[in-house]
């Protein structure tokens, strides 16, 4: 499976962003996948998942009420449309994959549980 991601960029305080993450795997729906975050200096952040038939989706504390991710199986396509965005919010982005599994749901917020990351692109929010 290789995810590219899309859509990074600069933007300042309080505007918005669009990610989109493109997956190479003929069974997509099979799929659970997710966003993590990294700012220099700081670990790896959960910033949301989403189920393999968009069921659930899931969201970190910080970024809860601002950022929606949504899916589209027919094109192997995930999305991160991010609001109101924040300096706090500059960072790397990580789209992530992992296949479907009971255990998603106890750990959907765990980094090592997924099996593939794409390259990253850079977020970066000024004041």
């Amino acid at each position: 499976v290789q995810l590219q991601a899309f859509g990074g960029g600069l933007v300042q305080a309080g505007g918005s962003l669009r990610l989109s993450c493109a997956a190479s795997v003929r069974t997509f729906s099979r799929y659970a996948m997710g966003w993590f975050r990294q700012a220099p200096g700081k670990e790896r952040e959960f910033v949301t998942s989403i189920s393999w038939r968009s069921g659930s989706t899931y969201y970190g504390d910080s970024v809860k009420g601002r950022f929606t991710i949504s899916r589209d199986n027919a094109k192997n396509t995930v999305y991160l449309q991010m609001n109101s965005l924040k300096p706090e919010d500059t960072a790397v982005y990580y789209c992530v994959a992992r296949l479907s599994s009971l255990n998603y749901y106890n750990n959907y917020d765990v980094p090592e549980t997924y099996d593939y990351w794409g390259q990253g692109t850079q977020v970066t929010v000024s004041s």
